[in-house]
């Protein structure tokens, strides 16, 4: 945990569990051994008239271009090994240098650096007897050093299982409660808890052991897009825009130890263009993530960087996903 005011120069560089992995802050560069997204091809099925997923999982990277991933998965497995018609398990770390995924000879979890070099094997409990790639949700830390994976089995008893890469170390967090995401520097993990009385609250876990649970107002509940700060309290919610009413989406924020939460901000953005996923960085900024996309045509994705207090947006980046995807995943996501 770190307060959100740190500067991105004290970061320090740091080799993780032989995958040489950077903070985002230590490089001004970023070369081609950095990801924005994944993403699958779409092939239909004559026959059945369906579509899937075929072909090789793809990165696009900061440069432009594009690198093949032959060992992912193109298709996740049920607990009983037959073939489950979505795509397979694949996540990028929010600085783009790390990529999580299921390996297609024998769909085992494992963790590589965007740029090349070995592949490290996460441990087989990860995907217990029982549960199929199809019964699991993926995460990977901003930095890359941490996978959570979260179990969405029938039984719903499964706990949710986060590992450090460089030991192999495994954390377990209750399995009733929802993942959001990690925090901005790793340390927390940020989720969601639906209590008898159908009210939800919010939980930081924080992976040493402890946590903070708060029942917020309903349009933090029920906020489709938030983000947990490095600080491991500092909430980030997006309300959505209406389009009907002209209104456009709205930026909170909510404080999850004193219950506090702002008076909020429009946000310079289309009333449709709510974002998709918002992540901070570590050195306490405020990013977010919009997708536009029509049948037919490339998705287009755009990186914003968000001013909390005045609700401005700078675009930071912007690129676009083949119109042949089935389907994709951006890094952070």
């Amino acid at each position: 945990m770190r307060h959100t005011s740190v500067s991105a120069a004290l970061l320090v560089a740091a080799v993780i569990g032989g995958l040489g992995v950077a903070p985002a802050g230590a490089h001004a560069q970023e070369g081609p051994a950095v990801a924005r997204a994944a993403w699958i091809k779409s092939c239909h099925d004559r026959k059945n008239d369906t579509d899937a997923p075929c072909g090789h999982w793809r990165l696009i990277t900061r440069d432009g271009g594009g690198v093949a991933l032959p060992d992912a998965a193109a298709t996740r497995r049920h607990a009983t090994g037959a073939v489950a018609h979505e795509p397979g398990r694949l996540a990028i770390s929010g600085d783009g240098r790390v990529v999580a995924y299921e390996r297609a000879r024998d769909h085992r979890l494992v963790v590589r650096r965007v740029a090349g070099g070995p592949v490290k094997e996460l441990p087989t409990s990860l995907v217990p007897k029982g549960i199929g790639t199809d019964d699991l949700l993926l995460y990977v830390s901003p930095l890359g050093d941490k996978v959570l994976v979260e179990y969405v089995d029938d039984s719903g008893r499964q706990p949710t299982k986060v590992v450090t890469v460089a030991t192999g170390r495994t954390a377990e967090l209750p399995a009733r409660d929802s993942v959001r995401g990690f925090s901005a520097d790793g340390d927390e993990v940020l989720a969601t808890r639906t209590a008898e009385d159908n009210t939800t609250a919010l939980v930081v876990h924080r992976l040493g052991g402890t946590s903070t649970q708060r029942t917020p107002s309903q349009v933090v509940a029920n906020a489709p897009v938030t983000a947990l700060a490095a600080d491991g309290r500092t909430v980030a919610v997006f309300v959505s825009g209406d389009t009907g009413r002209g209104k456009p989406p709205r930026l909170r924020l909510y404080d999850l130890e004193t219950g506090e939460l702002s008076a909020g901000v429009d946000l310079a953005l289309n009333p449709g263009a709510t974002p998709y996923f918002a992540r901070w960085t570590a050195d306490g900024r405020l990013t977010a993530t919009v997708v536009s996309a029509e049948d037919g045509k490339p998705e287009v994705v755009r990186v914003l960087t968000v001013d909390t207090e005045t609700g401005d947006v700078t675009l930071t980046d912007r690129y676009s996903i083949s119109k042949t995807s089935y389907s994709s995943t951006k890094a952070g996501e």
